[in-house]
């Protein structure tokens, strides 16, 4: 009996293998590759049916074992970093997981309709357009404090980047007609474009023009 149970269990893990594995059952992330050699190391598109890691993972420097797009919805699911009136503007949504999760499906599946193309190709592509290479800290020296340009890690290039996605979908739908789901997609599309009406670029080129005047 146990001889046949251990057949079963590796036929099992064979045929799993075997199977095409996609995102939510919808979106295959097999081919998607990235592009900015920089990122490559942080950028988690592993395919699993249902993204939610229940915070088992609790050692992880560059947070790369949490999928991207898992990040994007624990984002959602906050009112971002903008201070007190965000907060209130935009309220609290925290437990509400998978009100979210329907928030990015939906969202994605309106950039595949109207890209006509994968939109885990798409949303990688907004992620390397909108990250910022370069910011600005403050210096203390002498009693004066003076602004001085650094390089932006891997891990914060993301972290700012997903956090100006829901910013600027926020943005666009707060008391406009747009929804919060048709505000996302946008924001990634017009990320995806390297358009300036994108909140991501503008802030990805805010910050590397005030690097440059920094030097």
């Amino acid at each position: 009996m146990r001889e046949y149970l251990k057949r079963f269990l590796n036929l099992a893990r064979y045929l799993v293998s075997k199977m095409e594995m996609k995102i939510f059952g919808l979106f295959d992330a097999s081919d998607i590759g990235v592009e900015d050699p920089g990122m490559r190391r942080v950028i988690n598109l592993n395919a699993k049916l249902m993204l939610k890691s229940h915070g088992r993972i609790k050692w992880d420097p560059t947070r790369a074992k949490v999928n991207v797009i898992e990040r994007l919805v624990n984002l959602l699911q906050v009112p971002g970093s903008r201070g007190k009136k965000h907060r209130i503007i935009t309220g609290w949504i925290t437990g509400k997981q998978t009100r979210c999760i329907g928030i990015v499906i939906d969202a994605f599946k309106i950039i595949e309709e109207k890209t006509g193309e994968n939109p885990l190709k798409v949303f990688i592509k907004a992620i390397e357009n909108g990250a910022p290479r370069d910011e600005v800290v403050a210096v203390e020296y002498g009693g004066a404090r003076y602004p001085q340009a650094v390089d932006v890690s891997p891990r914060r290039r993301l972290n700012l980047v997903l956090r100006y996605f829901v910013n600027g979908a926020y943005d666009k739908a707060f008391n406009k007609k747009a929804t919060i789901v048709e505000a996302l997609a946008k924001e990634i599309m017009l990320a995806a474009e390297n358009s300036g009406e994108s909140y991501a670029v503008r802030k990805r080129n805010d910050l590397e023009k005030q690097a440059d005047a920094a030097r």
